[in-house]
Parts: C-alpha cells; sequence; structure tokens
C-alpha cells in the first residue's frame, strides 16, 4: 500500500494539537477548602503513634506526617487508607489495643464526610474521570468500522500498560512522541487500506484444492508438506515443527481469509470407556487437529492460531475465518498432545515413513481458502469515503477518480467540506459545526493547491485532498480521545452517554441506531438505557463484550505468558488451552444471557466442555446437557455437586494465568482471588520483605515456608487475608489439572511427594477444610460478589476505578439487584443506569 503524495501531517504540528487540546483534561486543583476535622488527627496521635512516629514507623507510616489538608491527591489517598483501615478494624491491632465504640463513632463517620465533601469538590471542577485516549484495540476498532476495513492495526502500536488489569484507566494513560508517531503509523495504515479498496477494482482471490493440489510431495522427496495415500492428502502424528505446512495456500497479499477443509481421521485411537447413551448415540473415534498460519519456516518460528477440530472417521467439513498476513500460509496436523508421535530423521519426512511407525494422522478431502471483506465490499467503503459523489475508471491509471473535471474550485471546495463534515461527525462521535470542522476544510483545500501546483491531474489533486481532511480528522484530539461532555451538575449529554455505551459493550464507535437514539434524547430513562443494552449485546460486536471484559478483568489476556514445562504436563497442548479459554467465555456468556445469580459465578452445577478439556480434565464419560457425548464444540456440561470443577475458579484459564507455568503459588492466587473476585486491593508487599520462592525439590511445601515468612507481624497482616483463597485452590496444579500430591523431585525424576493441604482459617475465623467447602463460602457471600462485579464493570466503562465517593453507589446497584439474587444481566443493567456512569 502507499501514501497518497503530499498527504503528510508534520509530527511537531500534531504534538502542538494534542498538547493544546488535553489541557482541557488537565486535573483542576481545589481550592484549599476541604479538610478532614481536627478530632481525626487527635484520634490517630491517641491510638497509632506508639508504632508510627517517625519515619521509621511501622509500615513506613509517620503519623506526625500527616496533614488534615485533603486538596492534594496523595494526602486524600492517605485518609482513605487509614479510614479503612480503621473501619475494618485492622487499625489499632486488636491484639494491641481495643478502641473504645464512643471513639469510632466520633473518627468514622466525621471522616467519611469531610473525604465525600472533598471528593464532591473535585468533581463539579474536574469531574471523575479525566480525558482518556482510545486504547489498541479500541483504536483499530474504530478505524475498522469508520472506514469498513479489516486490517488489524493494533499490532502497530506500542504495548500497553495494565493497571488493576485494564488497559485504559484514565489516570495512567501517557501520550508520548513515540505514541504520536504510531498513531500516524496506524492512521496511513488505516487510509491506505481504504483509499486503496476505494479506487481500485476488486481483486478476489481463492483457490479451490482436491487432494493432489493439497499435498506437495512426491514419493521419492523428503520434506514437511503432507502426502498423497489412497489419493488422500495426510499429515501424520509427528513432533516435527512445521508439518503439514501446505505451501500451496500461501496467500498473495494480508487479508481475511475463509478456510474450509473437509478431512477424516486416520488410525484414530480407540474410546475408552465410552459406552452408548440411552439413545444409543456413542463418540466415534477422533483425532484433534489444529489449523494455524505461518510462514512455517526456521527464521519465522511463530504460528498464529485459527481453530481446531476433531477428525473422525467419516469426513467433516469445518470453516473458519482468519485475518493471514502476506506470505503466510496454512498448516493442518494432529495437534493432541496424547497422541503417540512417529520419529523423523533429518528434519524431513519421507513418503511412508511416519505410516509404518502405526501413529494417527489426518487426511485431507477438500481444501478451499477465499479472500473476503467482513465490514463491508468495495462499494460500501467507496460511498464512505465519498459519499454520493460519482466515480470514473481511469483507464491510464487502472483504479476508480472522482468526476470533477467539470468542477471549479468553488465547487470542489463544497464538496471536500461537505465530505468532511459527514466524515468528522462519525469521526468524532458527534454532530460538528462549520467552525469546527473548518481547519480540516482549509487542510484539504491547501493540500489540493498545493498538488495542482505539483502538476497532478485534478482527479488526483482531489483524493489527496479528501485524504489529507480525513487524515487531520483522525489525528484530532475529538477523535483519539473520548471528549465526554457535561451540564453543571455532571450528567452527560445524549452523544456521550452513546460513546460511553458503545465502547463499553462493542469496544468502538457508536452504530447508527445509537447516535439516533441519542439525537433524539433516547438515552435518558433506564428503560431506553436497557434497551439499547440488550440490543447491543446481540450484535456481532456486543457479542464480544464478554471476551474483552475477561481478557482484562480475569487476567486471561495473559494465557500465552506462560507455557507448562512438558516433561511435567505431557498432556497439555494448544488445543486444551484454547478450550480453556472457551470455557470461560461461554460460561460468563451463559450468566450473562441468563441473568443467573451471581452466586453461580463460583459454585455451579456445570460448565461448558469439549471432549479434548474434559479428557484433560480427568471427567469421564462427558456428555451435554442432552445426554450426547461431547464432539468438537464447547457444550454444557452437568456436573455431579461432588465434582472438582463447576465455577470460575476452577477453570483451567483461570488456573494457568495464577500460576508461573511449572508451578503454583498461594500468595498469587490468593492476591488474584482478593483482586479479581472478592474487590480487596493488596498493597504490594513493603520492599525490605523477600519474596516467598517454592522449593522446587518438593522437600519443603509452601505451606511451610510460609509459615516461616508469617512469622513478621508485619507479613501475617496482609497474608491472613489472601493465604486462604490462595491454599483453598492449592489441589489445582499449574496447568489447571486436579492433584491430591504435590510432585517432588528425586534424583533426575519426579515422584508422589506430599499430600496437598488446601484447608485453613478465614480472617473472620470461619475454617475449610477443602476447596468446595471454601467455595460454598465464597458463594454464600454473594453481597461481596455483586459488589465486586459491579466495581469491575463500572471501572472498565468508565476508565477510572471505583473511588470512595464511589462507594455509595456500588452498594446501590447490589441493593437494587436483590430481587434477582444479584443477576449478572441485572448487575449490567443496574451499572449502566447509574449516576457513575451517566455522570463525567
Amino acid at each position: 500500500m502507499r501514501l497518497f503524495p503530499g498527504s503528510r501531517i508534520s509530527m511537531l504540528a500534531l504534538t502542538i494539537v494534542l498538547i493544546v487540546v488535553s489541557g482541557d483534561f488537565a486535573s483542576a486543583q481545589n481550592d484549599g477548602s476541604t479538610s478532614v476535622p481536627d478530632s481525626s488527627i487527635e484520634f490517630l496521635q491517641s491510638n497509632c503513634v506508639d508504632c508510627h512516629d517517625g519515619p521509621s514507623g511501622e509500615g513506613g507510616f509517620d503519623v506526625e506526617a500527616v496533614s488534615n489538608d485533603i486538596d492534594s491527591l496523595q494526602s486524600y489517598q492517605t485518609w482513605v487508607r487509614i479510614f479503612d483501615r480503621v473501619e475494618k478494624g485492622e487499625m489499632p491491632p486488636p491484639e494491641d489495643a481495643e478502641l473504645e465504640r464512643s471513639e469510632l463513632q466520633s473518627f468514622l463517620p466525621t471522616t467519611k464526610a469531610a473525604l465525600m465533601r472533598a471528593a464532591r469538590i473535585s468533581r463539579v471542577s474536574a469531574g471523575r474521570v479525566q480525558g482518556r485516549r482510545l486504547t489498541n484495540m479500541q483504536l483499530q476498532r474504530t478505524l475498522q468500522d469508520l472506514l469498513m476495513i479489516d486490517v488489524p492495526l493494533a499490532r502497530l502500536m506500542p504495548a500497553e500498560t495494565r493497571n488493576s488489569g485494564f488497559v485504559h484507566l484514565a489516570d495512567t494513560q501517557t501520550m508520548s512522541h513515540f505514541q504520536l508517531e504510531s498513531h500516524l503509523n496506524v492512521v496511513d495504515a488505516a487510509l491506505d487500506e481504504a483509499f486503496e479498496r476505494a479506487t481500485l477494482p476488486e481483486r478476489p482471490w481463492s483457490i479451490d484444492y482436491e487432494p493432489k493440489k493439497i499435498a506437495n510431495k512426491r514419493p521419492e522427496r523428503r520434506n514437511r508438506e503432507p502426502e498423497l495415500r489412497e489419493g488422500l492428502a495426510v499429515t501424520w502424528s509427528a513432533g516435527l515443527v512445521f508439518y503439514g505446512r501446505i505451501s500451496s495456500t500461501r496467500v498473495p497479499e494480508s487479508g481475511t481469509y475463509r478456510i474450509t477443509v473437509t478431512a477424516s481421521a486416520l488410525k484414530p485411537p480407540a474410546v475408552a470407556d465410552n459406552p452408548p447413551t440411552d439413545d444409543n448415540v456413542s463418540l466415534p473415534p477422533g483425532v484433534w487437529c489444529s489449523v494455524r498460519s505461518g510462514e512455517c519456516v526456521a527464521s519465522s518460528p511463530l504460528m498464529n492460531w485459527i481453530g481446531a477440530f476433531r477428525a473422525t472417521e467419516s469426513p467433516k467439513t469445518i470453516s473458519y475465518e482468519a485475518w493471514i498476513p502476506e506470505g503466510h500460509m496454512i498448516e493442518i496436523r494432529p495437534a493432541d498432545a496424547t497422541l503417540p508421535r512417529a520419529t523423523v530423521q533429518g528434519g524431513q519426512v519421507g513418503y511412508g515413513e511416519c505410516e509404518d511407525q502405526d501413529v494417527p494422522g489426518v487426511a485431507m478431502h477438500h481444501l478451499k481458502m477465499e479472500r473476503i471483506h467482513p465490514l463491508s465490499d468495495n462499494h460500501g467503503v467507496r460511498k464512505r469515503l465519498f459519499d454520493d459523489m460519482t466515480l470514473r475508471y481511469d483507464k491510464n491509471t487502472k483504479r476508480s477518480v472522482p468526476s470533477i473535471r467539470e468542477m471549479n474550485d468553488a465547487e470542489v471546495f463544497e464538496a471536500l467540506a461537505q465530505q468532511i463534515n459527514s466524515f468528522s461527525e462519525l469521526a468524532f462521535r458527534r454532530p460538528t459545526s462549520e467552525e469546527q470542522i473548518q481547519p480540516y476544510v482549509e487542510f484539504a483545500e491547501t493540500q489540493w493547491r498545493e498538488s495542482l501546483a505539483l502538476g497532478e491531474k485534478r482527479e488526483d489533486a482531489y483524493v489527496a485532498a479528501l485524504r489529507s481532511g480525513y487524515r487531520a480528522v483522525l489525528c484530532s484530539p475529538r477523535f483519539l480521545y473520548l471528549c465526554e461532555f457535561a451540564d453543571d451538575a455532571g450528567n452527560l449529554d445524549q452523544w456521550s452517554v452513546a460513546s460511553r455505551l458503545s465502547y463499553f459493550l462493542c469496544g468502538s464507535m457508536p452504530d447508527d441506531e445509537l447516535r439516533s437514539a441519542a439525537a433524539n434524547g433516547g438515552l435518558r430513562t433506564p428503560k431506553q438505557l436497557r434497551q439499547q443494552t440488550d440490543r447491543l449485546l446481540t450484535t456481532p460486536r456486543g457479542r464480544r463484550f464478554v471476551e474483552e471484559f475477561s481478557a482484562q478483568w480475569l487476567d486471561l489476556v495473559d494465557i500465552d505468558f506462560t507455557e507448562p514445562d512438558r516433561r511435567l504436563f505431557r498432556d497439555f497442548d494448544v488445543v486444551v488451552q484454547n478450550a480453556m479459554l472457551a470455557e470461560t467465555h461461554r460460561f460468563l456468556q451463559h450468566l450473562l444471557d441468563n441473568d443467573l445469580p451471581i452466586r453461580n459465578l463460583i459454585d455451579a452445577d456445570y460448565t461448558f466442555l469439549n471432549e479434548r478439556l474434559a479428557r484433560y480434565y480427568g471427567i469421564e464419560q462427558p456428555v451435554d446437557i442432552t445426554g450426547h457425548p461431547l464432539d468438537d464444540r464447547v457444550q454444557m456440561v452437568s456436573l455431579n455437586r461432588d465434582s472438582q470443577r463447576g465455577g470460575l475458579l476452577s477453570h483451567g484459564s483461570i488456573l494457568k494465568v495464577t500460576a508461573n507455568g511449572n508451578d503454583t503459588s498461594p500468595v498469587l492466587r490468593g492476591i488474584w482471588v482478593c483482586e479479581r473476585i472478592l474487590g480487596q486491593e493488596i498493597s504490594p508487599p513493603p520492599k525490605n520483605v523477600p519474596a516467598v520462592e517454592p522449593d522446587i525439590r518438593g522437600a519443603t511445601t509452601i505451606r511451610e515456608l510460609l509459615t516461616k515468612h508469617e512469622s513478621d507481624a508485619s507479613c501475617a497482616a496482609c497474608h491472613k487475608n489472601f493465604d486462604p483463597p490462595g491454599f483453598a485452590l492449592e489441589n489445582f496444579d499449574a496447568g489447571g489439572k486436579w492433584r491430591d500430591h504435590y510432585r517432588q523431585l528425586k534424583g533426575k525424576r519426579y515422584v508422589r511427594g506430599p499430600v496437598v493441604d488446601a484447608s485453613y482459617t478465614m480472617v473472620d475465623g470461619t475454617e475449610f477444610q477443602s476447596f468446595g467447602e471454601f467455595r460454598q463460602l465464597l458463594a454464600n457471600n454473594d453481597d461481596v460478589l455483586a459488589a465486586n462485579l459491579a466495581s469491575q464493570l463500572l471501572t472498565y466503562a468508565t476508565g477510572a476505578k471505583i473511588q470512595f465517593a464511589d462507594r455509595p453507589i456500588v452498594k446501590s446497584i447490589v441493593r437494587q439487584t436483590e430481587e434477582s439474587d444479584h443477576g449478572v444481566r441485572s448487575i449490567l443493567h443496574a451499572v449502566v443506569s447509574s449516576k457513575t456512569f451517566l455522570n463525567k
């Protein structure tokens, strides 16, 4: 793709524009009138100074350094922490001092009132959420929807920093010179693709291969392609990388492709313990296979996941849609780690070499690939860019150009203004005035004159001018930032509500119906908001809400961060990992779609499995809720009440992202449960406290190590909160499988080690003996679970963590959803209609 000439905005100009506009989002300072009462300071002096006197006070806290002035953010947060510790009874420590009830009644209400008053003053002047820019994925999705293209643009941007799991918190976002440059690159890539598609004729690409074309291996030739066997293209189970690559599928250009393959299994392993059901339906033997894309050469070893299927002796047809970069090819191969694998020599496979070793394989009967455009064909892109302007085909340039030969400059400028105005209203997500778009129109007019002065044709000059105007729009802070406007009371206007709702549920700009509702004032009442929420969740864009929200909330974005040691987890493979993600996504979607009580999040008597994941978990004779054996698709499965599975904490995806790949840590998992499920923020340990490393030999259990670690009172104060959930999950190993014993290294091999002890005592003194008992305790505390989900949703929706002043709103949401037993969808609706969501 090429840039049209003369269309570049200087980095200096863009930087100046962003700095000027970003000034609107700077934090406003309070007027110095907020402070906590003197009685609060006296309370600290009376009860805390013995342990926190001077810079060397316990935990680094110095009472003398605390001021009653809470104008600054640091001072405000200090007082919030003090309030919370006192309210929870953690400070002063009960073993050191017992507070009189009168003291608490004097300290807590007055301090809380001061903190709430300070928050109200700050929000009147600055709002709750400062200006936040689009995240990498939001920017990609917005440009795709705006320009009707499908290029994966996020890969062109620098990685984002996550805070509390989220990448889009306004107060942690930065804007550097490097990020500005990457934004320009992204905008250029998007516009290049859009204008190429709008002005060039359609370039369809497809292949339709029979087995002879799929296989590329002559009997005398050793390579890694499928081999032709009895008229079918066959790949056998083997550990050789890139074995099963199909070089004839190498794509000529990057794009979205639909891949349709018909395949069957060869020599599939027998299905053990699979008696027929009441309907005389049993699961046929099968071979799990992966479909991936890549360059499939040693210099480029990374492969892109497309999908998996379970081939059986009867041929089946499977279809996928995936973005495939230019030069990549398809690889289809057996991918089940439990299958026997053939051994090959010299890095290549000879004809019949694997078959002679009696291993399973996959036979391909037919393969079809075609380039598709999921969002729109070229006609739709052309209409988005040129509106109703007529285009004609230029035989010399072999592209479509605008028909403007008969237009004078004034008519050209009028056409540019109309098109830029229509485009800017979509890009800025609200109506634009003539005054607002005038700078972009003038920029385009200047480009028009410069292009003509360089001798370019009028048609080419018009395209360059229009593209320059669009580029300027897409480099505006009004596009890059979620500009939210509110009245004096802090209530967001209708367009801001539409944008906030759309980016919350769809991760992109509002669609036509949502824009229409904003224009007609249809986003004011809870009923109207509920209708739009329910509608958006049924759209293709809204169906990805659960996946994208859980990726950040539950850290599922880190699923690839660790790779389990194959010596310890021999049956873990990429098929299992993707089935784990599907289990969690389908489970959460089921809770949301059916408004099920929040306790189901922790203690459910069902989950979602396919045959491969059920076998990995060790669930015998798995059937879906209709009684049919599981196959490729992830299906709802009923569980016995004594099952170790059921609920989020038993999902392999969660257990994998909370482990280090080879071992588990109650500390890591306990902190995760506290912060992600219970809504308890855990402070980082003091700098002088060393981390607890597991004994990889297994001679000492993690419980024994932590017992010594917690002999320090400052350590025990925090560990008592997160150790219970951490130990409750110890029966699950780093790969998500159940274990009754630890592994112990003896010589060069692992043997059965000590028994796993999952028992512990909660902070409130409640004891549990097993994971099942802990899960029940957690599920019974549904108010806490509901408050946490509401808080996580509000954080994700607004781009700001729950603050002290938001706590009454969260409590209100919990009360509102009591009648539905805190139904998951009811919580979502209460979040959308809450004051925190609808205010600046």
